[in-house]
């Protein structure tokens, strides 16, 4: 056993977390090159100078990336949009430019679209209108109403009505749906349409409309959308979780390659126009991918929870991904990010879906389809004015999260992007969740906090959630703490250990959480383990990390379609949110292993452990009405804490 202590931060670590987030890239993959180049002027010159080099150098200019003064997004018409070679003369050529800084020719990289391909044939299946919404298909929104429909689990939902019954419907609040577009004439979605903070990022146009195919591949963005924010009482299909806010499109997936331009333009659009960003893609979910954020799309969305929606911070909502018990989403930069809100799904009877992947980062659980019968899936707006039922997949999952965290925006304006992570901990249910496979069952953590790998903290109650957001408390400031640093001046906290089949490696390391710094942290939020490592064959190990108070976290779960052998992964941030409000003071540890019959070997040359929290108890001012609930479970137990 290698042991290491810690030593107190005295620096806040940001920038080099952002330094090393979200880097690696499934192995071998071919390199595509598009005919996107960034390119940084020399000064602040703005876009008229811009526009002038471009011209010069026989590019066109798109636009600034971020709003920037100096970086600028160029296409050269006359290259292919994808090609296996780089652009060197093109890219020499633009650097002769006496205006010109730096240029880099944009990769292009596979980002898809998450949710099953349902059967085309629907069975309509009659059920009785209840007392509520007048549309339609709100008889087969199970997941805002469930009385039981085909087979499902009754009072397994939203709990929505509870959130409209107090008089909140997201009045004044905007969610982008980052997609293929919105079909913004659709009926049930004309009259919520905010057409100020939409835009077409792969046709550079204000008008995100889905492109025309065969198959209607191009429908996602408009189911998605429907189920945020369709209208109420019009005839129209169903009705949206948050039925009186606006949605904005961003059409920004329909193109052969994305490129980090168009990612980060995309997510850092009209911050201060949109509240709420809902992505349902990320990268392929094929089992032995490891990618994510780039580096213009990391700042964006520093950018964005940092100075959005004037300060208070956008919240993004993440898919956590549909690789199924084969994948892991902690291996997804988005979905693992701790600047996102990973919203994973539960079928009508509370089991988990077969896509549905797991990983300690995510936050909490909506729906997707039904039990067994795939016409029991999310019903919403279609294209062309047509609806559906069979909308599924954790595509479905994050809009229905999206229009939750509307209502309490409505509820509480002043809302941070932190505080609805701590809203959504606080106020998920366990209610009927369980694994159908009985691999993951629900845990309580050091403070009592019942927390599951599969579905987070819960479903989200949006009555409950309401509730508290009207009577919220900005949480304290933030602190970045870097818990595990080496006993011996080495430079990384541990080096070159080896671990095998047979012989698991278990690293232990001690930290104060820098304790009397300016980075203290005693209530922990986000816990990350970043962590460099080859394998002879990286989806056979499994790594564990475990707190003081003994919260036990499987951060990396085997990948059986993982074959790689040379990558590994370099700095990757594995992240958990299951120690969410713990001390973290003492003893953490890390334990590699492989689940494999082969023999294997493994070689962990460094690991950081980054402690993300507060220093003040972040509900010492707000009162536990309710003796049983979350908060004053979590209140309690920092008092006692502190009294020790």
């Amino acid at each position: 056993m290698i042991r290491s202590s810690a030593l107190a931060s005295t620096g806040v670590i940001y920038l080099v977390v952002l330094l090393v987030l979200f880097v690696s890239i499934g192995a071998h993959a071919l390199d595509v090159f598009s005919n996107s180049f960034l390119v940084e002027l020399r000064d602040d010159l703005g876009s008229s100078v811009a526009d002038q080099v471009a011209r010069k150098n026989g590019f066109v200019n798109m636009g600034p990336l971020l709003d920037s003064k100096k970086e600028f997004h160029f296409v050269h018409r006359a290259l292919p949009h994808s090609r296996t070679r780089r652009s060197i003369s093109h890219t020499r050529y633009l650097k002769t430019d006496p205006m010109v800084k730096r240029v880099i020719q944009q990769m292009g990289f596979r980002r898809v679209k998450r949710g099953y391909k349902p059967l085309k044939v629907e069975y309509l299946v009659h059920v009785p209108q209840t007392k509520g919404p007048t549309d339609p298909y709100f008889p087969y929104q199970w997941y805002l109403k469930n009385t039981g429909q085909n087979g499902g689990k009754p009072r397994l939902d939203l709990n929505v009505e509870a959130a409209w019954a107090q008089g909140f419907t997201g009045k004044n609040v905007t969610t982008a749906i980052m997609d293929d577009g919105v079909d913004y004439m659709h009926p049930d979605l004309r009259n919520n349409y905010n057409a100020k903070a939409s835009y077409d990022f792969s046709s550079n146009d204000p008008f995100p409309y889905p492109r025309y195919t065969d198959d209607w591949f191009n429908s996602h963005g408009t189911r998605c959308a429907g189920e945020v924010a369709a209208a109420r009482d019009n005839d129209v299909c169903g009705v949206g979780v948050a039925y009186d806010s606006m949605v904005a499109g961003i059409r920004m997936l329909d193109q052969p390659y994305m490129t980090d331009l168009i990612e980060a333009n995309s997510m850092g659009h009209e911050p201060n126009l949109i509240d709420i960003y809902s992505a349902s893609w990320g990268p392929t979910d094929d089992g032995k991918t490891v990618d994510g954020p780039r580096n213009a799309t990391m700042r964006a969305i520093v950018r964005g929870v940092n100075e959005g929606r004037n300060g208070l911070g956008n919240i993004y909502v993440w898919a956590s991904g549909d690789g199924g018990e084969d994948d892991d989403c902690n291996c997804d930069g988005y979905a693992a990010s701790m600047w996102t809100i990973s919203i994973n799904s539960a079928i009508n009877d509370g089991e988990n879906a077969h896509y549905d992947e797991s990983c300690s980062s995510t936050l909490a659980s909506t729906f997707s389809n039904g039990a067994k019968d795939p016409n029991t899936g999310v019903a919403t707006t279609d294209l062309y004015g047509k609806c559906t039922k069979t909308h599924s997949g954790t595509s479905a999952a994050a809009p229905e999260a999206a229009g939750v965290f509307a209502l309490a925006l409505e509820a509480n304006p002043k809302l941070t992007w932190r505080d609805m992570q701590h809203l959504t901990v606080l106020t998920s249910k366990r209610n009927s969740l369980f694994d159908g496979k009985k691999r993951f069952r629900w845990t309580m953590n050091g403070v009592g906090l019942e927390y599951n790998h599969l579905f987070g903290f819960g479903v989200l109650d949006a009555g409950a959630m309401v509730a508290l957001a009207r009577r919220w408390q900005t949480v304290p400031a933030r602190y970045h703490c870097e818990g595990a640093v080496p006993s011996v001046s080495l430079g990384v906290s541990v080096i070159c250990s080896h671990f095998s089949t047979n012989n698991s490696l278990k690293l232990e390391v001690a930290t104060t959480g820098c304790k009397s710094s300016e980075t203290e942290v005693v209530y922990l939020e986000h816990v990350q383990a970043i962590i460099t490592l080859n394998a002879t064959r990286r989806g056979d190990v499994n790594l564990f990390l475990t707190s003081p108070l003994g919260t036990r976290s499987m951060i990396l779960s085997r990948r059986p379609n993982d074959d790689d052998r040379h990558d590994g992964f370099a700095k990757w941030p594995f992240m958990t949110t299951h120690t969410w409000g713990e001390n973290p003071r003492g003893k953490w540890i890390l334990e590699a292993s492989f689940d494999s019959q082969l023999s294997q070997m493994g070689y962990l040359k460094e690991w950081t452990l980054v402690l993300h929290g507060t220093r003040d108890a972040p509900y010492k001012n707000l009162s536990a009405l309710d003796p049983h609930s979350k908060l004053a479970i979590v209140k309690k137990a920092h008092e006692e804490k502190m009294k020790q």
